[in-house]
């Protein structure tokens, strides 16, 4: 499984569509009175995510086909800024879960986690070693600020603030509905790459309270590369939110963002490197022992008479 969702298509965003199953595959149906029906064949086993918006409609049967191809479906709202749900795809292991969970109910772990998190961000060395989360908070909030008042005074846009209000969607400025929509983008993938790893989307290291919790976490280490700078670039667009996923789309070639999630999750969580990658085509259901760890399941376990 690593090896498919690390080279998989990063996304697709539909909205105004009809997604079923047909004899062929999953298709998406677009009606116009221009064009009539359009139908578009998805190719499900070599996407990572599928972004639904607003005026989608599934069926449970191409629901079916997306999960057993390991294809997460994320439904978003208007402009593509809010998540609603999200399905989950068949996953082998719960080796990378376990690790996980163990590392965020530990306070000295998580706290650890959540160091190498911002040096990933800001450089090897440059978070101290005895600093507090409110501290490491704080440093980020200066850096971001800092990177948002350099990219404002480039591209020559004046003093830029950072604004997310869904109650006042149409009336923000080009720079924050870009952002925006890039970011969902973001999640999205993060999302898909996560729970393929068979990892909880919901227990996060430096983000708590919100069952996208750890997405936030690993989507913050490429913002600053991916998202931000071009949101900037589309200060005078016309359409922000629909040149942000088509730009952000076309980027993630270059940058391999898949493949990067995959490599910076398993170090994150396990940074020895000890882990073994399990055969893909041998699914175990093993028995907890708090003595032995695991022992083999399907066993009749009962003493012999």
């Amino acid at each position: 499984m690593l090896p498919r969702v690390a080279d998989s298509l990063s996304f697709l965003y539909l909205d105004v569509v009809r997604v079923h199953q047909d004899d062929t595959g999953v298709c998406a149906e677009v009606t116009s009175e221009r064009h009539g029906t359009q139908t578009v064949y998805l190719p499900t086993a070599a996407l990572s995510c599928v972004l639904l918006g607003p005026g989608t409609s599934i069926t449970t049967r191409a629901l079916a086909t997306l999960a057993r191809h390991g294809t997460t479906v994320v439904v978003t709202g208007s402009g593509g800024v809010r998540c609603y749900a999200a399905t989950l795809p068949d996953s082998l292991t719960t080796a990378w879960l376990e690790r996980q969970a163990r590392a965020w109910a530990d306070d000295e772990q998580r706290l650890r986690v959540a160091r190498a998190m911002y040096e990933k961000r800001f450089g090897a060395g440059t978070v101290p070693a005895d600093a507090t989360l409110q501290q490491l908070r704080g440093f980020e909030g200066a850096r971001v600020k800092a990177h948002y008042q350099l990219l404002a005074r480039q591209y020559k846009i004046g003093r830029f603030r950072r604004n997310y209000d869904p109650a006042s969607w149409e009336d923000q400025d080009p720079v924050n509905l870009a952002l925006s929509a890039a970011n969902t983008c973001l999640y999205g993938i993060v999302h898909a790459a996560i729970v393929a790893l068979g990892c909880s989307p919901a227990l996060g290291y430096i983000h708590s309270g919100n069952q996208q919790a750890f997405v936030y976490d690993v989507a913050d280490l490429y913002k600053a590369q991916l998202t931000i700078p071009l949101a900037f670039s589309l200060h005078a667009a016309t359409d922000p939110e629909r040149q942000a996923r088509r730009s952000f789309r076309d980027g993630l070639r270059m940058f391999k963002l898949l493949p990067r999630i995959v490599a910076d999750v398993q170090q994150l969580l396990d940074p020895a490197g000890e882990y073994e990658i399990e055969d893909p085509d041998e699914q175990l259901v093993n028995l907890w022992d708090p003595v032995v760890g695991h022992i083999p399941g399907g066993t009749n376990h009962g003493a012999e008479t």
